[in-house]
């Protein structure tokens, strides 16, 4: 059973981990083939039940999961506009299933079965959102910086290598989370050497050991024993440069463990991911055409408040040329263009120029 095995990881000692052989990634580029960027918009959420309600709270954790790997932004949930994209988030989903994991209860010993969420979104449907939200976008393909981590336990520091690699699994296992991926070194007797440029933070040493692999990032961890519990002390290196040095204290291992993936995600982010404009927030003055009775009004009002962008709807008044609404949105008018759905709105905003001596009625939607 994975489960059984996962909780024996789990509570087996470091040095117990670092005994056992499970090799995983090479340190090498991620080449950024059509099925890794797939896996982007694919999330996977724990829930209580294959329940309607349950699943479409499961939509919206799984959709900030997609957010937070496209971006690289781990409080991608917390930007404008995307706390109504994710109350939304069913009309995202290209596809669904679900998986039954059976385990063994480590405290009474029972089986448990616990039920996972398994969600694809349309790509193209969230690479709009993204734009209209003006999300910084983490491009493809994402490189793989090669994990220098040496671990103390209290008997001396050693490297984690590729045959030690589920020792590691915490900070591995994060970067995914993250949307990158971590390679590890082979392990050899030459790169056991390193451990002390490792400890001593020398970090031109081990960027000279590492520069058999590609791409030249380095991502340097030293994690050891303090009176909190656990101490992560990493360094983010980017072809010889120093993006970024951060130390960790937790009680647990595994969470300072992975607190070297979220700050090597952290550095490349504000470095490649740039975020496509969307405009300036703001209350902008449209008018609406084909509304015919109250019931096309009600049709527009609840069509506009399942619209990301648009924070608050204020009727002004209705007009010959049509009802003007003055709508407060997260974004400009580009964010709010991206994601009207044609079926529903179209855009004539560029078809009906105001007559000779008549008042510019600006951005015009006809309602279908």
């Amino acid at each position: 059973m994975r489960r059984a095995i996962r909780m024996a990881w789990i509570t087996g000692s470091l040095l117990g981990l670092l005994a056992m052989g499970m090799g995983v990634a090479s340190a090498q580029r991620v080449e950024g083939d059509r099925a890794a960027a797939q896996g982007l918009y694919q999330a996977e959420v724990s829930v209580h039940s294959q329940g309607e309600s349950e699943r479409g709270t499961g939509f919206a954790r799984a959709l900030a999961q997609v957010l937070g790997r496209i971006s690289g932004d781990r409080n991608a949930a917390q930007r404008p506009g995307v706390g109504q994209a994710l109350r939304t988030a069913k009309d995202l989903v290209d596809s669904y299933d679900y998986r039954q994991d059976e385990g063994v209860s480590p405290t009474t010993g029972a089986p448990t079965f616990d039920t996972t969420l398994i969600v694809r979104f349309d790509p193209d449907k969230v690479d709009n959102l993204v734009a209209a939200l003006g999300v910084p976008v983490w491009p493809q393909p994402r490189p793989k910086p090669v994990l220098w981590l040496a671990i103390d336990d209290g008997r001396g520091a050693r490297l984690v290598g590729l045959p030690q690699a589920s020792a590691a699994r915490a900070v591995l296992d994060r970067a995914v989370d993250r949307g990158f991926k971590l390679g590890l070194p082979a392990g050899s007797a030459a790169e056991q050497a390193a451990v002390g440029a490792i400890w001593r933070g020398d970090t031109a040493a081990v960027a000279r050991i590492s520069a058999r692999y590609n791409p030249p990032m380095q991502l340097i961890g030293k994690l050891y024993r303090s009176s909190g519990g656990w101490t992560g002390d990493w360094t983010f290196v980017d072809h010889g440069r120093v993006l970024g040095h951060w130390t960790d204290e937790e009680p647990d291992a595994r969470r300072a463990m992975a607190a070297g993936a979220d700050g090597a995600a952290d550095a490349l982010v504000r470095r490649y991911a740039k975020a496509e404009s969307a405009g300036t927030p703001g209350i902008f003055r449209v008018t609406f055409v084909g509304i015919d009775s109250s019931e096309d009004f009600m049709r527009l009002s609840g069509y506009l408040q399942g619209i990301a962008v648009v924070r608050h709807i204020t009727p002004v008044r209705a007009t010959p040329a049509g009802l003007e609404v003055d709508l407060d949105l997260a974004t400009g008018m580009e964010g709010f263009r991206r994601l009207i759905d044609d079926d529903v709105l179209v855009d004539e905003s560029g078809e009906r120029p105001a007559d000779a001596g008549a008042q510019d009625i600006g951005s015009v939607f006809r309602l279908r």
